[in-house]
Formats: C-alpha cells, structure tokens, sequence
C-alpha cells in the first residue's frame, strides 16, 4: 500500500497532466477543494476518475465513493478525501 503522501502526489501529477490547460494552485494539500480550489466540474471528475484507474491499473469504485459524497450532501470534495479512497482502494 503507498502512503498517503505519495498517492496525493500522484493525484496532483494525474490532474495536472490531465488538464495541462489549466492553472492550478502551486501546491495541492488534502484540504484543497475539488471544485472551488481546482476549478474541476463534475464532468472533469469523470474523466479524472477514468485517468486514476489508468494510472492505478485497475478498476476503482467511484460510484459508491460519489454516492458517498451526495447522501452527505457535500457540496465539494477535498483532496484529502479523494486521496483516502484511493489510499485504501487503489494503491
């Protein structure tokens, strides 16, 4: 299992290469806000998911982990949070 520290730099380094067109704040911490820090919408996390299990090499369920996200009506998702799915799920 990689340590947190690096599966949130290897969340950084999947966005920002995803989405080379845009500025980004120099540093991404686990309460950098998805939507409002990043500027990502919600089509953005589709296709940031899809580039995660590449980058992972597997199938991960964002589904569930989006579910989670609306039945708590959260509004945003930090990092902090993506990078705790991924922890446990992905690497």
């Amino acid at each position: 299992m990689r340590p947190p520290e690096q599966v949130l730099a290897d969340l950084d380094a999947v966005v920002r290469r995803t989405f080379a067109d845009r500025d980004f704040p120099d540093a991404v911490s686990p309460e950098t806000r998805v939507f409002a820090d990043l500027g990502l919408a919600s089509i953005d996390l589709v296709v940031l998911a899809e580039r995660l299990e590449q980058h992972y090499g597997r199938k991960l369920p964002f589904g569930a982990f989006l579910k989670d996200l609306r039945d708590r009506n959260a509004d945003d998702i930090a990092v902090g949070e993506l990078v705790e799915f991924l922890t446990r799920l992905a690497a």
